[in-house]
């Protein structure tokens, strides 16, 4: 249950919806920490840039990095 209702894509301003559609695009889905955090756009902005910079930077695989945090997630009872 969330405490905080993640926003659909037609809820949110066009900087937030620019960024739903790059995941859309990229992923298929919103995860929704980014959807949640539609409600702070500067939050969204920033978090969107560093999660980019994680994942698309360095010399692991992209998919290895997201089943990283899919099992960190898990594995501290968090819903990914």
């Amino acid at each position: 249950m969330h405490r905080i209702r993640p926003l659909e894509p037609n809820e949110v301003d066009k900087e937030a919806r620019d960024i739903f559609d790059d995941f859309l695009k990229e992923r298929g889905n919103i995860p929704n920490m980014f959807r949640t955090l539609a409600y702070r756009p500067k939050l969204l902005r920033t978090a969107f840039d560093h999660f980019r910079a994680i994942l698309k930077t360095g010399t692991v695989d992209f998919k290895l990095k997201e089943m990283i945090a899919v099992r960190v997630s898990q594995m501290n009872d968090c819903g990914y």
